[in-house]
Protein backbone atom coordinates (compact mmCIF):
# COMPACT_ATOMS: atom_id res chain seq x y z
CA UNK A 1 0.00 0.00 0.00
CA UNK A 2 1.09 3.57 -1.47
CA UNK A 3 1.06 5.59 2.03
CA UNK A 4 1.45 9.16 1.54
CA UNK A 5 -0.49 11.39 3.80
CA UNK A 6 0.95 10.52 7.13
CA UNK A 7 1.30 6.78 7.22
CA UNK A 8 -2.25 6.86 4.93
CA UNK A 9 -3.19 6.72 1.08
CA UNK A 10 -4.61 10.02 1.60
CA UNK A 11 -5.73 12.76 3.75
CA UNK A 12 -9.22 11.54 3.22
CA UNK A 13 -8.40 8.01 4.68
CA UNK A 14 -5.78 9.73 7.52
CA UNK A 15 -8.73 12.39 8.67
CA UNK A 16 -11.52 9.72 8.82
CA UNK A 17 -8.99 7.12 10.96
CA UNK A 18 -7.25 10.16 13.29
CA UNK A 19 -11.38 11.11 14.09
CA UNK A 20 -12.39 7.36 15.00
CA UNK A 21 -8.69 6.98 17.09
CA UNK A 22 -9.18 10.73 18.99
CA UNK A 23 -13.30 10.45 19.57
CA UNK A 24 -13.93 8.36 22.68
CA UNK A 25 -17.53 7.59 21.39
CA UNK A 26 -16.13 6.39 17.79
CA UNK A 27 -13.18 4.89 19.24
CA UNK A 28 -15.17 2.68 21.60
CA UNK A 29 -17.35 1.37 19.32
CA UNK A 30 -14.72 0.53 16.74
CA UNK A 31 -12.94 -1.17 19.67
CA UNK A 32 -16.18 -3.06 20.41
CA UNK A 33 -16.29 -4.18 16.80
CA UNK A 34 -12.70 -4.88 16.50
CA UNK A 35 -13.67 -7.35 19.70
CA UNK A 36 -16.50 -8.89 18.36
CA UNK A 37 -14.24 -9.43 15.34
CA UNK A 38 -11.33 -11.18 17.38
CA UNK A 39 -13.85 -13.86 18.91
CA UNK A 40 -15.90 -14.75 15.90
CA UNK A 41 -13.01 -14.88 13.15
CA UNK A 42 -14.61 -11.91 10.96
CA UNK A 43 -12.09 -9.95 9.25
CA UNK A 44 -14.31 -8.34 6.25
CA UNK A 45 -16.57 -5.22 6.38
CA UNK A 46 -15.62 -4.10 10.08
CA UNK A 47 -15.27 -0.43 8.70
CA UNK A 48 -19.00 -0.68 7.46
CA UNK A 49 -19.67 -2.60 10.72
CA UNK A 50 -18.57 0.37 12.13
CA UNK A 51 -21.06 3.24 9.94
CA UNK A 52 -23.82 1.30 10.26
CA UNK A 53 -23.60 1.09 14.15
CA UNK A 54 -22.49 4.78 14.60
CA UNK A 55 -25.59 5.98 11.69
CA UNK A 56 -22.26 7.47 9.89
CA UNK A 57 -23.44 7.09 6.56
CA UNK A 58 -24.27 10.21 5.08
CA UNK A 59 -22.42 12.01 7.82
CA UNK A 60 -18.81 14.11 7.40
CA UNK A 61 -15.98 14.78 10.60
CA UNK A 62 -15.12 18.00 11.79
CA UNK A 63 -12.65 18.12 8.60
CA UNK A 64 -15.67 17.81 6.74
CA UNK A 65 -14.83 14.39 5.32
CA UNK A 66 -17.74 11.64 4.22
CA UNK A 67 -17.22 8.59 6.04
CA UNK A 68 -18.42 6.74 3.15
CA UNK A 69 -16.21 8.84 0.59
CA UNK A 70 -14.95 7.47 -2.26
CA UNK A 71 -11.42 8.22 -2.05
CA UNK A 72 -11.45 6.26 1.21
CA UNK A 73 -9.41 3.33 1.82
CA UNK A 74 -11.62 0.93 2.90
CA UNK A 75 -9.24 -1.51 3.44
CA UNK A 76 -6.48 0.11 5.06
CA UNK A 77 -9.75 2.00 7.71
CA UNK A 78 -11.06 -2.37 7.69
CA UNK A 79 -7.08 -3.31 8.88
CA UNK A 80 -7.04 -0.53 11.32
CA UNK A 81 -10.84 -1.70 13.48
CA UNK A 82 -9.34 -5.26 13.14
CA UNK A 83 -6.29 -4.15 14.66
CA UNK A 84 -7.62 -2.46 17.66
CA UNK A 85 -8.13 -5.84 19.93
CA UNK A 86 -4.83 -7.21 19.10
Amino acid sequence: MKTDYNGWKNRQTWSVALWINNSEPLYKTAYDISKWAKETGTTTKLYWRFICKMGLKNERNPDNISYTGSRLDYVALNEMIADMAK
